[in-house]
Parts: C-alpha cells; structure tokens; sequence
C-alpha cells in the first residue's frame, strides 16, 4: 500500500466522494481559493468549480446553518470550519438544529451533514485556539463525532461520514496532519464507531484516540522494554461509542488508563472508565485511572504548554501505579 500524509487522505476521501455523488460540496472559509487553512482541500476547486467548493465569508453559524439547510433538502455537505475553536460560535447551530432536526421531524427530515474541524494543542497557538472539544460533542444526542488518528482510518472514515445519513462531527487534531502511513488503493471504508486495537498486549489497556494514539504506542514501546505489554485501542469515534472492543480487552489486562488530551475534568474518559466499571467491574485488578489535559487554559509559553498536555513521562508513571 502507498504511504501517504493524513492531509492527502482526507483529501482523497473528499475528492472521490464528490466524483461518486454529484449532491457532495464543500463549504467552508478559504477552502477554494487558499485550499483550505491546513491544505487539506488542495486542489478540488480546479477540479470540481466554485459551484461544488464553496469560500464562505467568517461567520460559522452561518456556514454551519446554511449547511444545515442543505443536508434537509437533499445535498451533502462537508462544512469545514477553520478550527474547532470556532465551532463554538455555531454551537447554537450545531446543538439546536443539526443535531436535532431529524429527531423533532420524526424521522422525516435527514441531516447527512459532515462538518470538519481541525483542533487540539501543540504548536503554541493560545488559549482561543488549542481546544480538543470532543467531549461536549459526545455529549450531544443525535450528533456523531468521528476522531481518526492514522491516514488509513481518516480516509475510510471520512467516506463514511459523508455517505452517512446523520450529522457528523469529524475532527481532526492538527499535529497528525502531516504523519504518514499505508493507505489502501481502491474503494473501501471503515464502519462509523468500531474502535481499533492499535498494538495488543496483555498487562494494560490504554484507551486514546486521535494524536494520544502516537504517545501512548511510544508509551508502550518504553514499558515493553521494562518487560510490561499495554494493549492501545483507538476508540476512532465517541457516538457510537464502541464498548464492546474496550470490555474486551480491559476484561483480558485486567487494567484501564484512558488518555485524553481533552481537560480531564468532564472528558471522554470519565465516561469510558465509568462504563467499564459498570460492566467488567469483577475483571479489574485496579481501579480505572485517567490522564488528561490540565485543567487551565492553554498557556502560550511552550514549556508551559508541553506540561499542559499528556505525554509518555506520565502515561507510563500511571501505568506503574496501576501495576
């Protein structure tokens, strides 16, 4: 298979997309002309014209609502927004009728709307644009929230997201942009809400997703060579959220650490470990621990921000205290 960045990926997936159905478009700020805030629409102006990829002026919740207004008469629309950060102002939009429309209409209205937006910390960005939202999207009944990590599993899954006949939320953090991996060739998709075991091992399981994915199998890599095997699941998606695949290896390590680079106050991993308590209790050897985010603001100053954020020095200190 060819090794690709994750930023071709997606553009694949989008660019064969709208060769497949004429009702796909994009929408989004400078995501014609400038092909997109991180590139990730290079090239499907010239190739699909301003009808089909559309520059929005800067108003979210004007481009998620006009979004939205499309996807119930019959269009497919991919809004991108130029960061999650900005999500928050179209959380009316997004919350209060994308999310609900199909709900309130009894079925009779569909809303296959994908709105793209990269996120996540790292490259000094301040306080107003660092933010890993996922979980206030989780917490939203009726949207999905799709969050890849490899280049493989952000093409197979943003094709089904656009296939998909419920709004998703697919975000993408913007440190893996440029990571490259095996892509397969041809058509294929991956199932919106499998998670995925991305190492296997027998004495821990590590539940991440998106960039942590990258620091929790360098984690593991460090533990292995103390003679202990964490097993790392990409959840890959949080509505669905695929417990199934998380039981079954917490149930075989007996051991859970979740890892989110999301504020650990009111993050995903609350909810998976108490999941996991509430359904494999008897299987576990210790509690369920988490690492998160800090809970501040992220701070401009890269030292700073580096102990804001999640990394191998305290994934493997928590696996010791597990063990």
């Amino acid at each position: 298979m060819p090794e690709i960045t994750c930023r071709e990926a997606l553009n694949q997936a989008m660019s064969e997309e709208m060769e497949r159905d004429p009702a796909v478009f994009i929408l989004g700020e400078d995501v014609g002309l400038y092909e997109g805030s991180f590139k990730v629409t290079r090239g499907l102006l010239a190739k699909f014209g301003e009808r089909r990829v559309i520059d929005t002026p800067i108003a979210e919740a004007g481009i998620v609502g006009m979004a939205c207004g499309a996807a119930m008469t019959g269009l497919r629309p991919i809004a991108e927004l130029m960061t999650v950060n900005f999500s928050i102002v179209a959380m009316d939009q997004i919350m209060n009728h994308v999310a609900v429309a199909r709900y309130m209409f009894g079925g009779k209205v569909e809303v296959p709307l994908v709105i793209r937006a990269p996120g996540g910390a790292g490259h000094q960005l301040g306080a107003q644009h660092s933010h890993s939202l996922e979980p206030i999207f989780m917490h939203c009944p009726g949207l999905r929230v799709i969050v890849p990590s490899v280049p493989a599993d952000a093409k197979g899954l943003l094709k089904s997201a656009i296939r998909c006949d419920d709004p998703v939320m697919f975000l993408e953090h913007e440190g893996i942009y440029g990571i490259k991996g095996e892509v397969p060739e041809g058509e294929y998709t991956i199932p919106l809400g499998v998670a995925d075991v991305k190492r296997k091992g027998g004495d821990v399981t590590l539940i991440t997703l998106s960039r942590m994915v990258y620091v929790c199998l360098e984690a593991a890599k460090e533990l292995a060579a103390e003679g202990i095997e964490a097993e790392v699941v990409d959840l890959r998606a949080l509505n669905p959220l695929d417990m199934v695949t998380v039981l079954e290896s917490v149930r075989k390590t007996r051991r859970a650490l979740t890892v989110e680079e999301s504020w650990l106050t009111g993050g995903w991993g609350g909810e998976v470990a108490a999941r996991i308590m509430e359904h494999a209790f008897d299987s576990l050897d210790a509690p369920v621990l988490r690492v998160g985010g800090a809970d501040v603001p992220m701070p401009y100053n890269k030292t700073l921000e580096k102990l804001a954020i999640p990394d191998v020095r305290r994934i493997v200190a928590r696996v010791k205290e597990l063990l």
